[in-house]
Order: C-alpha cells, then structure tokens, then sequence
C-alpha cells in the first residue's frame, strides 16, 4: 500500500525521494535548492514527481493535494508553474530562451516560479548553454525542476548545478495496487499488467485500460514462432512499421490539421487566399515540427515492441539457463519452453544482442523498415 499522503499520493516505491522533497518544502536547513535533477529508469514517474513537487512548493499545507493551489499545478494550470514536455525530438534554443525569461519573471500569485522541463535530456547544445546562466544566476524565488532518464543524459555543466533525485524502478505490488487503487482496475487485471510492465507504471495503466494495447503486445509475441523463412521476416517487418505509422497517424492527425488551422489563424490567412509575408516560412516550420513528431511517436512505438521481445528471449534465456526468476510472460510458458529447448543460451544471447542494436539504429536515424528487417532476420531460426 501506499505510505505517503497529498500530491505524494502516486509516487510509489519512492519514500526516499518523498522525504527529501518534504524536507525541502519544509524549509529543513541546506535542504532547498533553486535546480533539481530527476532522474529514473523509464516508468519510474520522474515528471509526476517534479509535478507533485512544484504542487508541494506552491501549497500553503506544504502539498496537501486537495486545496485549489494543488489541484491546479496539478492540472497544469497554475499561473506560476510552467511545464514543458515535448513530442519533438530536441527542445531548441529559442523554446529556452522563452523559459529563462519566465524564469526571471517574479510569482504572481505563488511562493515560487517553478519551471519543469520534462525531457531535459533533449535539450541542444545551445539549449542548454542558454538554460545555464539562469540556473547559474537564478532569480530569488525560481526553481527549476530537470527530468531526465539518468545524469548522464543531461549537459555536464547543467546537472553538475543541480541537486539529483533518483527514482527507483517500482515493484509489482506497488503498481498493481496503483491501479486498484486509482484506476479502478480488478486485481487480476492490475497484477497482469503490473507483471508485464517491468515497473513501466505508463505501460501498466494502458495495458490494463486498453484492450487494443494488449491485442497488439499478443500479436508481437506471437512473431517468434512465425518467422520461419525470409518472407516472413520480410512481411514482419513491413507490418510492424506500418502498424507503428497507423498508430502514430491516429495520435497525429488531428492534433496537426488543429495547430495548422490555429497557425494560419494566427497569421491572418482568411478563406480568400490571402498569405501575409513570411507565412509560408512559418508554415512549413510548423510541418518540419510536425514531420519529427511523427517520427518520435513512431520510434516509441517501435521500441515498445522492442521491449516486449526483449522480454521474451530474457524467459527463453531464463529457462536455458535454469535461473531461479519468475517468467514474465508465464502464460507463454510452453511454447517459452519448447523454444528453449530447440535452441541456446548462445543463440538467444544473439538474438537479445540483434534488439539492442535494432533499438540503436533506430535511435541513429537508420530507415525503421530496413531496422526492422534486419532484427527479424536475425530473429528467425533460418
């Protein structure tokens, strides 16, 4: 169950990292800073943490998470909390500027301006010089909050200037009784969810929410045993790109053609035709925004897919090897079985070592279907 109480309600697993906030937002000696540093595997809640933090910090009862001050940081209203998540693939220099300039901007109605950059890791070089000198010379009631998968991620000078907080990977206790408990999720249910997750509490709350998200994870782990000749591995592939670009357009779409309408607005196009100078410029800056959205989404979309055969060769390979840990994917159990026993702990090594650079050429900008096609060549057992 959870321990802790208020905005800290969620971030389970981490009573560590709420105490150190607590002590912060009580004003404990040498335990405030004006930057910090988040930091935790995938899933772990790194932004909900910072969130519940800025919450804490603004809240007249120190983040009771029930007075109007809490619910709207929490809700991403509050005039002087800004949140910044991006779907792009960088956050640029001029995006920082803007945020430096509120960040010397003095609270209108809170006791501190909080700034949360939810992806800090995907700050440019020049982002991050910008981002520098506010955190180097903060104003007096600034805080910056910085999430980021681990220190490393982020510019040397930058998290070397910040307080770092680590979350921890959560257990499946803890996530299945998450989703009891605010999801409203039946327990067999959170505990399948919790399970396949690996303490990803995103990925557990929409695999036990969506049935579609659990259609499409049955039909990666089906792939194994269907890749039994180049054709197939070739038909593989094709199919989870497209199904990864349909995902992505479902998403897109709509959110593209709004912004788009919103933009020429903006700019003053009437139904005439008329195109005030520099609006192509703006134009086709906002569909090369839109361009690396689209690509983003369609990477996550093929690395989960990459997560869950992943997790598939971890059971062959846990069989082979006769290890003592519980299978992920137990429902699979005979067919992890007969797999296991067809082939190696070698060859399984490889075909765990063939995703991991899949994952990297994806991240290098190699053609998702040419990635693909190469993992599920080496995937099958031709």
């Amino acid at each position: 169950m959870s321990t802790t109480t208020g905005v800290w309600t969620d971030l389970i697993g981490q009573d560590r990292v709420v105490a150190t906030l607590r002590r912060a937002v009580a004003g404990a000696r040498h335990a405030m800073t004006h930057a910090w540093l988040f930091t935790g595997p995938p899933g772990s809640g790194r932004s909900n943490a910072a969130r519940a933090f800025a919450a804490a910090l603004q809240c007249p009862e120190a983040g009771c998470g029930q007075c109007g001050t809490c619910r709207t940081v929490l809700s991403g209203a509050h005039p002087d909390v800004t949140v910044v998540r991006t779907e792009q693939l960088s956050i640029g220099v001029d995006e920082v500027r803007e945020l430096v300039r509120r960040a010397a901007m003095a609270p209108t109605v809170g006791r501190y301006q909080v700034l949360v950059v939810e992806d800090a890791d995907r700050l440019t070089e020049r982002g991050a010089d910008a981002l520098l000198k506010s955190i180097e010379e903060p104003a007096a009631r600034t805080v910056w909050l910085l999430c980021a998968p681990t220190a490393d991620d982020v510019v040397a000078t930058v998290r070397s200037r910040s307080r770092r907080v680590e979350l921890s990977t959560p257990s499946e206790d803890a996530i299945a009784e998450l989703l009891q408990r605010r999801d409203g999720i039946d327990a067999p249910m959170a505990a399948f969810a919790a399970r396949v997750s690996q303490g990803h509490i995103g990925r557990a709350r929409s695999l036990a929410r969506n049935e579609a998200a659990r259609i499409r994870r049955a039909e990666v782990l089906r792939l194994p045993s269907r890749l039994v000749s180049l054709g197939d591995c070739l038909t593989a592939a094709a199919n989870l790109v497209e199904s990864a670009t349909e995902e992505t357009g479902a998403i897109t779409s709509d959110l593209d053609a709004r912004e788009r309408s919103a933009l020429s607005e903006a700019l003053g196009m009437t139904a005439k035709g008329a195109r005030p100078r520099n609006a192509q410029a703006a134009l086709r800056e906002l569909e090369d925004q839109q361009k690396a959205r689209a690509k983003r989404l369609q990477r996550d979309s093929l690395d989960r897919v990459l997560t869950e055969l992943t997790c598939y060769y971890r059971d062959v390979l846990t069989l082979q090897t006769g290890a003592a840990a519980r299978l992920i994917n137990g429902e699979l159990a005979e067919e992890l079985g007969r797999l296991a026993r067809r082939t190696s702990a070698e060859s399984t090594l490889r075909r765990l070592d063939a995703i991991l650079a899949c994952r990297t050429a994806l991240e290098t900008n190699v053609a998702p279907l040419l990635a693909m096609e190469s993992l599920m060549i080496s995937l099958a057992d031709l």
